[in-house]
């Protein structure tokens, strides 16, 4: 059902945003020249795919966990996308293909060992990664792996169709944040 619930969240999304995504793109080129961010995460049962967002950051960030780049590295148009949650939209694409979810685990990056061993150890990769989820609704980000990675299980541990709706209705209403950038 939660599946069913993907597809259609995502496509509606795709279609009825999509002046909204051609906006982005168009202010996107003038910001950075380059307004989509594609990169290597983990997916379910540890299976790379290619993640898709607005780029918030210069072209020439290094690639690495938020919490590990300097918070001078991000755009303003970057911290209007990054605080309105708008750079996740192309994420909506990862929804769509199957390897993502509304609901789920953030996906990591490969580089993130420690995160990547306490996931695994407690079966978080049984699961498509999401958009939102526990974590993001409270404000747990990559820079606390072992909690993350427990957070995350705890999720998976009740998740539900009620659960499901909770943790979208949450994050619309703008509870949480997305990774901080180091100041």
């Amino acid at each position: 059902m939660i599946r069913l619930l993907d597809v259609l969240f995502s496509f509606f999304g795709l279609a009825f945003g999509a002046p909204i995504i051609a906006l982005l793109v168009v202010r996107g080129f003038f910001d950075t020249g380059s307004p989509i961010f594609a990169q290597q995460r983990v997916g379910r049962e540890q299976t790379p795919f290619t993640l898709y967002k607005f780029r918030t950051m210069a072209k020439e960030t290094q690639s690495a966990a938020s919490h590990l780049v300097g918070e001078v590295s991000i755009t303003e148009y970057g911290r209007l996308l990054r605080r309105t949650k708008l750079d996740e939209l192309p994420q909506l694409w990862n929804v769509l293909k199957g390897e993502m979810s509304l609901v789920g685990p953030r996906p990591g990056l490969y580089n993130q060992l420690e995160l990547t061993e306490a996931r695994e150890k407690l079966g978080v990769y049984k699961v498509r990664p999401g958009i939102t989820g526990l974590a993001q609704v409270n404000g747990i980000d990559m820079s606390t792996p072992v909690l993350l990675a427990e957070t995350d299980a705890k999720m998976i541990a009740m998740y539900s169709l009620k659960t499901y709706f909770k943790l979208i209705i949450q994050t619309v209403r703008g509870n949480g944040q997305g990774d901080a950038a180091v100041k």
